[in-house]
């Protein structure tokens, strides 16, 4: 079936199934310029100007009338599907929820679906992932959307950050605990929680130590992988993130594995060298 498919700057999705989305940006904000994801600004030039203001910016979610006038691009005669960053995170799910209903209150007729993922980064290009390979399974605009339902509930995504900076600059880390847990080189381990917000799952000493941990845990998910799929994000760090992800392969032996670069979202949180992995459980 010939879905049209709709997602917003919360999304990190690699190259390899990243054709035929529309992505509608959310706002960064630096020094009081606002930037919109993808499009103002790119991961690199958000590195450079984290580096040189020593600051991370505020975000803001699409309005409503971004996401309205996202859908009035699309074909009026066949389904949309809109994927969308975390309820629990960001107001972007509402908000794509409000230009859905104006737009069905003009065109009544219309399908139109918005996907809560409870998720972000890799994990909302996972469920995307997985709408486009039941669409070339020919399911039907319901089934695909109820399966993807059912799939969100399915995933867990996982984070390791190796630099604790940008929490602390973004007044998301207290200053004094945060200069401690770096004076004691502690890393944190998160999860997406049952809601979809992010929640800290673990407190390590020392890199290795929190690596082998963030790879260990995939056994506390999920039993045979040879049938699926595993996407990992890396916050401006290539080569760091594929040798974990080596590393996981290795031991894990996913039918598929993707890799791809935190946008300026995502990297907002995840800081230097942060990583990020989806995958489904069952």
């Amino acid at each position: 079936m010939n879905i049209q498919l709709i997602t917003d700057g919360g999304a990190d999705i690699p190259s390899e199934f990243s054709e035929n989305i529309t992505v509608v940006p959310l706002y960064l904000r630096f020094n009081n310029t606002e930037f919109k994801t993808g499009k103002d600004i790119d991961s690199q030039t958000f590195h450079d100007k984290v580096k040189k203001f020593k600051q991370v910016p505020t975000s803001s979610a699409p309005s409503p009338n971004d996401f309205y006038e996202a859908l009035k691009t699309t074909d009026p005669t066949k389904p949309v599907l809109m994927i969308s960053l975390s309820k629990a995170l960001s107001s972007t799910y509402d908000n794509a929820l409000t230009a859905k209903n104006q737009i069905l209150s003009e065109e009544p007729s219309r399908e139109i679906a918005v996907i809560n993922t409870k998720s972000a980064s890799c994990g909302t290009a996972l469920i995307i992932h997985e709408a486009k390979e039941k669409m070339k399974e020919d399911y039907s605009f319901e089934d695909i959307v109820s399966h993807l339902e059912e799939k969100v509930e399915d995933m867990s995504t996982l984070f390791l950050l190796k630099s604790l900076d940008n929490l602390i600059m973004g007044g998301r880390l207290d200053k004094v605990k945060g200069t401690i847990a770096k004076t004691l080189n502690i890393k944190l381990l998160l999860k997406a929680s049952e809601e979809g917000a992010v929640e800290v799952s673990e407190k390590i000493r020392g890199s290795k130590r929190s690596l082998k941990r963030f790879i260990d845990q995939i056994d506390d998910y999920v039993t045979n992988v040879e049938n699926k799929v595993i996407v990992m994000t890396h916050s401006n760090a290539k080569e760091y993130g594929q040798s974990v992800l080596n590393r996981i392969l290795d031991r894990y032996p996913f039918k598929e594995s993707y890799l791809t670069e935190t946008g300026p979202l995502i990297s907002t949180y995840a800081g230097e060298e942060g990583l990020v992995i989806s995958f489904f459980n069952t």
